[in-house]
């Protein structure tokens, strides 16, 4: 398996790349570029009612999920909020059901990845 953290891949040079490289990965079947996009610790809320904990973690979930060929379509974000080495960035779905949500952090290098992934939740 390829180090995510030595790959040529793209980077995310701003917040909201994060999740172009997302849709762009998973549509190619890239569990380990979708893995690459969180830090070592990060916390995916996934599956529903639970949690994914570490990049390892998540790119075995996403390895199995992408088995499924599952299509993902971009969605416009939403504004991003920065503070420092910090940021939110969220996308309302396209079928306007609840919104997406990460917090993600400036890396040494000045590219950015995920901390803390809310891939869906909805409004009660």
């Amino acid at each position: 398996m390829p180090n995510p953290e030595t790959s040529s891949r793209e980077k995310a040079l701003k917040p909201a790349d994060i999740t172009r490289l997302f849709v762009e990965r998973s549509n190619a079947g890239d569990a380990d570029g979708v893995a690459a996009l969180y830090e070592p610790d990060a916390v995916l809320a996934y599956p529903p009612g639970g949690q994914t904990v570490g990049r390892a973690a998540i790119r075995e979930l996403w390895a199995s999920v992408l088995a499924h060929q599952p299509r993902f379509e971009p969605e416009e974000p939403l504004p991003t909020l920065v503070s420092g080495d910090l940021a939110l960035t969220s996308t309302p779905p396209k079928d306007g059901s609840g919104a997406r949500a990460q917090v993600v952090r400036r890396q040494p290098d000045g590219s950015w990845l995920r901390v803390l992934d809310q891939p869906e939740f909805t409004q009660p």
